[in-house]
């Protein structure tokens, strides 16, 4: 296991600055500390949460037919691996020589790779922890023989469409031979999009409030879970689910060297899931660089799993 760690400084700066910010926002990547990862694996399992399954019968439903379009495979990179479940499922039709597997949540990645490796004693498996959504840089020895990239789960949709076309093209320069198989989720009814990220059982909810925790422990403010409720609601013109956590009254929060107000009914905006069409990301593949696409859709037209080729 290689740790790449952030400057905590950095962290601390970003994270500030966008607190202070008119509209207060967080990175999503700050949602996955050790309980985040563990809530977000919990949230997959919910019946309102329509993309893991999904996702998960396009890749068994088309298997051997996605193994024919990628070919040899040297190093299958699993980028935002989690559990590595998603790639368990196409170890044995594809076949790697190599297993990497990137999260940022290195505790739950190397309990992750124990499974892994329990399963397939002959892979050849490592793991990464590092933060990608500002910087894709695996260490040079990380990858050998043809690269497959594998970034499952729709988590491009955390990116705002200029944003990923910069990660996917920063993707096809590191996939020289190889490619990126990708899940992107698909515009549908709100009636569907809402309930997956605001479930009856408040998962996602607990999810979103853990962020403050997390918080605290990063810039040792004194956000208190209590008073801040979870928000979540498609805006349909920027084509995006958004996640909010609302005050429930006029605070202030602390942290080192400085604060922030909050009024009642005011937000901190955590994280965006935009939805494509087909044919958008078709473009934005093609705009990032790769030469050639193809897709996977499920019957009700939900979601996709896409192959491009560097």
């Amino acid at each position: 296991m290689q740790v790449h760690h952030e400057n905590p400084e950095q962290t601390r700066h970003e994270l500030v600055d966008g607190l202070n910010a008119a509209q207060a926002t967080t990175s999503p990547k700050f949602l996955y500390d050790a309980l985040g990862s563990r809530l977000f694996e919990a949230i997959t399992e919910l019946p309102e949460y329509y993309p893991t399954r999904t996702e998960a019968a396009i890749l068994s439903a088309n298997a051997t037919a996605m193994a024919q379009a990628i070919g040899a495979v040297g190093t299958l990179i699993d980028l935002g691996a989690g559990s590595c479940a998603k790639a368990l499922r196409l170890i044995p039709s594809l076949r790697p020589a190599r297993y990497v597997a990137v999260d940022i949540s290195v505790g739950f990645l190397e309990q992750a790779l124990n499974d892994v490796q329990r399963q397939h004693p002959s892979l050849e498996v490592a793991g990464v922890g590092l933060d990608f959504s500002s910087t894709l840089a695996l260490p040079p020895d990380m990858v050998r023989g043809r690269p497959v990239f594998f970034y499952p789960g729709s988590s491009i949709g955390n990116f705002t469409p200029v944003q990923a076309e910069v990660f996917l093209a920063s993707v096809q320069r590191q996939a020289s031979g190889g490619g990126l198989l990708i899940g992107v989720d698909l515009v549908k009814g709100i009636e569907w999009l809402e309930p997956a990220y605001d479930d009856a059982l408040g998962v996602t909810a607990a999810f979103n409030l853990n962020l403050l925790r997390h918080l605290n422990r990063l810039i040792d403010s004194d956000f208190d879970p209590r008073d801040w409720r979870h928000v979540a609601f498609f805006n349909p013109e920027a084509s995006r689910i958004e996640m909010h956590l609302e005050a429930r009254r006029a605070l202030v929060v602390h942290w080192l060297d400085g604060q922030r107000r909050f009024e009642a009914g005011e937000r901190l905006h955590t994280e965006n899931s935009y939805k494509y069409s087909v044919e958008r990301f078709a473009a934005l593949l093609q705009s990032a660089g790769f030469a050639h696409s193809r897709c996977w859709v499920d019957a009700q037209g939900w979601f996709a799993v896409f192959w491009a080729q560097a």
